[in-house]
């Protein structure tokens, strides 16, 4: 069972750009109301997807550097990578139904 990787502006390119699977970045700040409705979302999707996904959060307000590359607009924020690309990102709050479509329509089933 995987659980949620805090990461930081130094730490991005060893534990995202490099990783050998699909990266969901999820973008957060302690002050924002519709972050602490997506976290459980987030957190599913780290148990649920462990075997083919990593599930990393990075604090917006001390990350600027990360934030300002990948254009995070708005939090609660989400960008999927694969192969240093980002495949899929949305902002705002979304539904663990939309989370799910979102991730399965992108990774490949378990085997």
């Amino acid at each position: 069972m995987s659980s949620v990787i805090s990461i930081t502006d130094a730490a991005f390119e060893t534990e995202v750009l490099q990783a050998t699977q699909p990266v969901l970045v999820y973008f957060w700040a302690s002050w924002c109301g519709p972050c602490r409705l997506v976290s459980p979302s987030v957190d599913w999707a780290a148990k649920t997807y462990g075997d083919r996904l990593k599930v990393v959060k990075m604090e917006v307000d001390p990350n600027p550097k990360t934030v300002k590359d990948y254009r995070v607009e708005g939090v609660p924020g989400l960008r999927l990578i694969k192969d240093s690309e980002v495949i899929a990102s949305c902002e705002g709050a979304i539904s663990k139904q939309k989370l799910e479509s979102m991730l399965e329509t992108h990774l490949a089933p378990s085997s």
